[in-house]
Parts: C-alpha cells; structure tokens; sequence
C-alpha cells in the first residue's frame, strides 16, 4: 500500500509567523472571526462574477472536489481551470451562508459548512450547499479543502449551529515529531474506518466513527445536511444489503492542525466488486473533516 503524502508544508504553516497565538483568546471568539471571514468573502462574491467571487478565498495549494472525471483539481490554477469549463459559472453570481463552524485549539484551521445560491446569467437561480476546510495565515484563514454541490429547491434552516469548540485553546506545536504522530494517528483512523466498515457494514461504520453532531452533505435530493452519525449511517447504507460495506477507501493525503485536535483526509472511494467486464470501476474523491478533544482522544469525523 502506497504511503499517503505527508503534507508537511500546510500541516506546519506559518507556525513560526509572526506571532498568532492563542493565549488571550477563547475557542468562540476563534470560531466567530472565521464565520466573519466567510461571510465576507459571499458579500464580496455576490458583487462579482463567480469565478473572481470564489477564488480569493481559496489558498494557493486548494483541494477541490469532485471535478468532472471523478477527481480533485489541485492548486488554484487547476480550480480556475474546472470552474471555467462549467457553463453555469459562466456570467453567474454566487453568495452563501455557513450555518456551523468549527476550529482547533491552536485558532489555526477551522471548517465551515453551510447554504448557497448560484445566480445564473438567465436569471434562474441554483440552491447549492457547500463544506470547507480552512488555515489561517499572515493573510487570513484561506480555505484548503473545498467542495459544494446542488441541491434541490426547499426550506432549510439558515439558523446557526452550535460551534465545533475545543475544551481550551492551546499553542501550536513546532515539534515536526509530534505533528507526524497527530497525521499518522489520523491516517489510521480514516483506514481503520474502511476496515471496520468491510466486517460490520457501512452504515454501522457511519455510526460507530461519527459524532452526534457529524453532519453528510448528502446527495443532490436531500435539501439539507444530513445530522447526526445515526442518521448519517442510515443515509449511505440506504438500499445496501447487510454485512460487509460495498466500498473501500484510504486517504491519499492528510492535512491536521498543529494541536492535535482536527485535521482532515483526502482521497478516493473505491467499488469493491467488479465491473461486469471485470474490469476496476472508477472510483470517486471523498473528503472528511476530523476532530477529537484532545491529541489522546480517538478521532471521530465531523463533516463530509
């Protein structure tokens, strides 16, 4: 089995920057600054074109997905590529609400999720919802991760969710030992997750690996997030026989914060039964944001 990417670089970024450190600060006024940078990135989007209105909250190294062809696009120039080739973008306008955040103990990565609406160039407009994974630098929290998908027209509630907070706030580490064992602790999770899945179902992994407040985006029919691990379960096995889970996955590529305590895995979905030709089915991008309370807790996923 290949070894995931270390990815070092955003896992360690600016630990030694000019001075972010979270003593003085509480886990809510963290959170409340990032949901502030969100906010104001849609204000400044929906004044603009799509495409300048989206990427200057991205990162220079962004993950996004799924793209046509079942993949991520890596890196800004590989996203402004993709949503160029969307026709729905083009001449469109784009504005959201995030309805939960969540950071880690050190303030520095943190997730939103929440609502969307695409306004087409036709005037038509596309209820959307959308998760992302952040990192706050010298210039702000840019996201990292991101991924949005329709959905269909009806009521959600754009109330605001109770924050994903850790018990206190902590100084990041710089100790490069230390930030290996956070990313190996959290690839194991995410491949242990698999594993339990193939011996006890999907759906019963969904509930045994998630918290009660986990939410799934869920898919194009589903107007709202799907919340809570028993829910959630009960989503992606859906029509699934009992016992073992008709996929399998592992992470290509780990991104945690520097207290331990969140982080995210990045990688692919794959069929675990032939093709009719018996040929590999293609498999499909999945990203999950993880978090524990402390570097000794288990790690439960969050959002996906």
């Amino acid at each position: 089995m290949v070894k995931p990417r270390f990815d070092f670089a955003i896992a360690t970024m600016f630990l030694f920057a000019t001075g972010f450190l979270p003593q003085g600060r509480s886990p809510e006024m963290v959170v409340d600054e990032l949901l502030a940078a969100d906010r104001a990135f849609s204000a400044a989007s929906v004044k603009t074109d799509l495409i300048a209105g989206l990427t200057p909250m991205f990162a220079d190294d962004v993950v996004m997905g799924p793209i046509p062809g079942n993949r991520f696009a890596h890196g800004i120039a590989e996203v402004r590529v993709a949503l160029n080739a969307n026709p729905d973008n083009a001449g469109s306008r784009l504005e959201w609400t995030p309805i939960r955040g969540g950071v880690s103990a050190d303030g520095r990565h943190g997730f939103t999720f929440g609502y969307m609406t695409l306004h087409k160039a036709d005037k038509s407009v596309v209820p959307v919802k959308y998760l992302s994974y952040w990192i706050r630098g010298p210039d702000g929290w840019r996201v990292a991760v991101y991924k949005r998908g329709r959905r269909p027209e009806g009521a959600v509630s754009m109330a605001l969710m109770p924050a994903a907070l850790p018990p206190r706030m902590v100084a990041s580490s710089n100790d490069a030992s230390a930030l290996e064992r956070f990313r190996e602790s959290l690839d194991q999770a995410e491949r242990a997750f698999s594993d339990e899945a193939q011996k006890i179902g999907l759906g019963a992994a969904f509930v045994k690996y998630g918290t009660t407040d986990a939410v799934n985006m869920g898919g194009p029919n589903a107007p709202g997030f799907v919340i809570g691990s028993e829910a959630i379960g009960r989503a992606v096995s859906a029509g699934d026989p009992p016992g073992a889970s008709p996929v399998s996955w592992a992470p290509d590529r780990v991104i945690v914060a520097g207290s331990g305590d969140l982080g995210v895995t990045i990688g692919m979905i794959r069929p675990n039964a032939k093709a009719a030709d018996g040929s590999t089915p293609a498999g499909f991008p999945f990203f999950t944001i993880w978090r524990r309370p402390t570097p000794n807790d288990p790690w439960r996923y969050v959002a996906e």
